[in-house]
């Protein structure tokens, strides 16, 4: 099987560098035709240029492709909202949508200013929203979209120094859960990528040997799969140095405690059942999580009106 993506047309934020560059090539060699947004500003978020989404866009033409630039600041919703009503006005629709944007300001919590954590927040998350909230009734309307958050393991795991870019990575997951539930039946998925690369955005984190492995073209390959027609929703691909996985969230069966023992130490004393993974499974929806326990209460009256 060959993904192509001809007659496509995608928008792929912060796509001047690094990984967004990476998928943008590689969307536009398959076929598809691609935004190539960039703020052009520095890692940390300062100041602005054309000139990297510019030479993108010119890559993609020398090589028979289709590709326009903008250099919307996805924080600024009157922005993303001419980018879009630029892809709309010259191809006519928009069928996927990678969110890739992002900026670090690392600093451990006690060091860190609000602004900086503001500011992570408002690119990873509120970028997303942005953009996502721009397409998504155009999307809905043609009854195909293909969106992908970008996530991390910094999101999933904790990483030091990290708390802001941390909690933007993982409200995206909650975004992308919610997303994919509401946009399954007009043919929109929503997924995750969750990337190790080599970028400027990891270069100081990482020693040259190790980054020499971690090629962005191997995360695109991760990105591109969660695009195409027949991709899955409501995954979340871990890509990086050739390394492909997924990560889910699971829930432990539980158990059900009857009201005299709902205290802290009877919490306590089934700690052990609490944590028991040998039933654990992922849940479909928050709403399971709520008919699970309720299950396990009638299923306890039941056992006593016996």
């Amino acid at each position: 099987m060959t993904i192509r993506f001809d007659g496509k047309v995608a928008i792929v934020t912060g796509a001047g560098n690094g990984l967004g560059r990476c998928h943008a090539l590689a969307l536009a060699e398959r076929g598809a035709k691609v935004v190539v947004n960039d703020l052009g500003g520095a890692r940390d978020g300062s100041g602005a240029s054309s000139e990297a989404a510019k030479e993108v866009v010119a890559t993609i033409e020398a090589a028979g492709g289709e590709a326009i630039a903008h250099g919307a600041n996805v924080a600024v919703m009157s922005e993303v909202e001419d980018m879009v009503k630029q892809a709309m006005d010259k191809w006519g629709r928009i069928d996927i949508l990678i969110n890739n944007a992002g900026i670090l300001r690392d600093k451990s919590f006690s060091k860190m200013s609000l602004d900086d954590f503001k500011l992570v927040m408002d690119v990873h998350l509120m970028g997303s929203v942005n953009c996502t909230k721009a397409v998504w009734e155009i999307m809905k309307a043609q009854e195909y979209g293909r969106v992908v958050m970008t996530t991390s393991s910094s999101g999933m795991y904790g990483n030091f120094g990290q708390s802001n870019y941390g909690a933007a990575k993982m409200a995206v997951l909650g975004f992308m859960n919610t997303l994919g539930l509401e946009g399954a039946k007009y043919n929109v998925r929503v997924n995750a990528l969750s990337p190790t690369a080599a970028t400027r955005m990891t270069e100081d984190l990482l020693p040259k040997e190790i980054l020499d492995m971690l090629v962005p073209e191997a995360v695109a390959a991760g990105a591109l799969t969660l695009c195409h027609d027949d991709s899955p929703s409501r995954m979340i691909l871990c890509a990086g140095g050739g390394g492909y996985a997924s990560a889910r969230i699971f829930e432990t069966e539980g158990v059900y405690l009857p009201k005299e023992e709902q205290t802290p130490e009877g919490v306590i004393s089934n700690w052990q059942a609490i944590n028991d993974t040998s039933k654990q499974s992922p849940l479909e929806a928050g709403s399971k999580q709520t008919e699970k326990f309720l299950g396990k209460a009638m299923e306890y009256l039941q056992s006593q009106a016996g």
